[in-house]
């Protein structure tokens, strides 16, 4: 049941206190009424959820022709390889040097990274009682939802010796191996909008506007931005100018250097409709403008939108390609850790058609660090940290991430299985959350244990309800991963091979059984199910596994080919696997001989399990494949 946009009104489902689910309609706009709709929800049947939803958004999409769907959509580049971000580092007393700090620590243990975000913190921003005095360059965490936006360029923390944003770009560009820049703003160009005041900015036609909150919000969620900002107002460029404001910031950014932007507080737009038509027409007009200055300025649809969950923006994006998934990583809260993963799974069931879910960054030294890092592992998203420089776990790094920065990501958003659906592994206190994705050569789950903390509707905030919520259990099969046969040789009879990941034990299973996985409070497994194919001239069972060291192992196999010899009765399997370190695969006698782009190398063979072992060197090259053969 997809509820829809007609015209300028928005529909939602609710329950009520008789156990009904209603459709609530609504403009935002008290100058906008209606008495009917007319096609306000769709409904759509199948076997198949997956599918099904699937193929719900794509009916919709065809009926509304005002988005895309995520596989029409092109996905930047930023997302293959590890980045760091500022935030959790710095907060909004992030600097140059900082940055160029952060980066160094990182690179120097191991993990380079490729991306850069730099959030919060970087641009010219006042308060109303200081607006006409020079710009801010820091405010407390949290004190910046009442300052407002004094110009598009960067604010004196970036201008040592008179630097600027565009020597740091080039500096970590040329120096760090920093390949992509993204710089932070809000959809309004800062949490308090933009100030109508400087000179320079009076073009953009900015005026004063209330948040006016959705009913359905207020009810469930009082949020600290909202009543900020119900009572400083909120600087909002006439949607006539948004066009020209973000076409004048994101040029400047581009003369940086800046190859895109991240996109917060997206939803505020919904609140501010009043006079402008509506929350539909407003939100679609700044989505309008946003997604063609990005085309304009960043032509790897370079564009992470945050805080976007309405079906306003949702259903008005044709070009973003990236959408953060859940609330923040919150280092220091314990509650939290828990509902993130659990959120971002179940959010991307409906995001994950629009755009690649983003899990946010994470800490790598952390009490947390290994569950968030196996959980962005087979969730299909960008892999980031927010590391204060020093402060790092390269043990888990890499895990994730490959000497030349690369990542392996899987193939599709992270979404719960289908026996899952409909749990709730947060809070039934028996269920544990399973997450599959697929590779190009098999499939990964990652079970979590996610009890212990939930929503509140009481206290309207995420708590611990059980301190203690004690181990559970959970059978784990190659059907999991939902659409495994696309990973499988057509004439695959359904027996596969599973590797955990945490125990390090390889099991061979045949068509439809399971094997049970115990876990306790905040602790995860990740399994790697491969399709078993057939050598067929030599009647031996062979299956890609991967980079058994890395949490995503199946990433690693880009190309798998069965190959015979007819006249010695061989054969083997050739592959071109990227990165380093253990590949393991499993055949089912002793191999004759491995090698590694043509050289014979020493393996080892596990004659209980199968399993195979070939050491990969550090490649000289970027996202360099090694050609490994396997002969039987």
């Amino acid at each position: 049941m997809l509820p829809l946009l007609e015209g300028q009104f928005r529909a939602a489902l609710q329950g009520n206190d008789d156990d009904e689910l209603q459709i609530c309609i609504e403009s935002g706009d008290k100058a906008v009424q209606t008495e009917q709709g007319v096609n306000m929800v769709y409904l759509h049947a199948g076997t198949n959820p997956f599918d099904t939803i699937t193929q719900a958004v794509k009916a919709v999409e065809k009926h509304l022709q005002t988005f895309h769907h995520r596989d029409k959509k092109k996905l930047p580049s930023f997302l293959d390889w590890f980045g760091w971000c500022t935030w959790d580092a710095f907060y909004t007393d992030v600097t140059a040097d900082g940055v160029k700090q952060g980066l160094h620590s990182l690179a120097a243990g191991g993990a380079p990274p490729r991306f850069l975000i730099i959030d919060d913190g970087w641009q010219q921003i006042g308060t109303d009682s200081d607006e006409t005095s020079k710009p801010a360059v820091a405010v407390q965490e949290g004190a910046q939802f009442a300052s407002r936006l004094t110009g598009i360029k960067e604010n004196s923390k970036f201008h040592p010796n008179d630097s600027g944003l565009k020597n740091l770009v080039t500096q970590v560009k040329r120096t760090q191996g920093v390949r992509q820049v993204y710089v932070w703003h809000a959809m309004a160009g800062y949490w308090g909008g933009v100030s109508p005041s400087p000179s320079e900015m009076s073009r953009y036609e900015a005026a004063l506007a209330f948040p006016i909150q959705s009913p359905g919000v207020t009810a469930n969620q009082p949020d600290i931005v909202m009543d900020s900002l119900s009572v400083l107002g909120l600087g909002l460029v006439h949607p006539r100018r948004v066009h020209t404001f973000y076409g004048e910031l994101h040029a400047y950014l581009a003369t940086c250097g800046v190859d895109g932007v991240k996109v917060d507080v997206q939803s505020i737009i919904e609140t501010l409709g009043a006079g402008h038509g509506g929350r539909v027409a407003l939100t679609r007009a700044y989505t309008r403008a946003l997604e063609a200055s990005v085309a304009r300025s960043f032509p790897d649809n370079g564009c992470v939108s945050c805080m976007c969950h309405n079906t306003d923006m949702l259903y008005s994006s044709r070009n973003t390609a990236v959408v953060r998934a859940s609330d923040d990583f919150y280092p220091r809260d314990p509650a939290s850790h828990t509902v993130h993963v659990a959120s971002v799974a179940y959010n991307s069931v409906f995001l994950g058609e629009f755009m690649q879910p983003d899990w946010d960054m994470f800490h790598s030294l952390h009490p947390a660090a290994e569950y968030h890092g196996a959980a962005r592992a087979i969730g299909g998203c960008a892999i980031y940290v927010s590391d204060k420089p020093g402060n790092h776990d390269f043990n888990l790094l890499k895990k994730l991430v490959l000497p030349d920065g690369s990542v392996l990501r899987a193939r599709l958003p992270g979404r719960p299985t289908r026996d899952c659906l409909f749990s709730d592994p947060a809070r039934d206190g028996a269920t544990l959350l399973k997450i599959w994705n697929l590779n190009k050569f098999g499939g990964v789950v990652g079970v979590f244990n996610c009890q212990g903390a939930g929503w509140c509707r009481v206290a309207k905030k995420t708590r611990v309800h059980d301190a203690s919520p004690g181990t559970l259990t959970a059978a784990v099969r190659a059907a999991d991963v939902d659409a495994i046969s696309a990973a499988a040789a057509a004439e695959w009879t359904g027996d596969a091979v599973a590797y955990a990941h945490c125990a390090g034990e390889l099991v061979r299973l045949p068509r439809g059984a399971a094997i049970p996985v115990t876990l306790g409070a905040l602790q995860y497994e990740i399994f790697h199910f491969c399709p078993v194919r057939v050598i067929a001239i030599a009647g031996v069972e062979f299956a890609p596994i991967g980079l058994i060291d890395m949490f995503n192992a199946g990433g690693a196999v880009e190309e798998c080919d069965v190959i015979g010899d007819v006249d010695s009765g061989g054969g083997g399997v050739e592959m071109r696997v990227r990165g380093c370190g253990r590949f393991g695969a499993y055949l089912s006698r002793r191999p004759a001989r491995c090698e590694v782009d043509g050289d014979e190398v020493d393996f080892a063979y596990d004659d209980d399990t199968g399993l195979v072992a070939v050491e990969l060197p550090v490649p000289e090259k970027e996202m360099y494949m090694w050609k490994v053969g396997i002969h039987v």
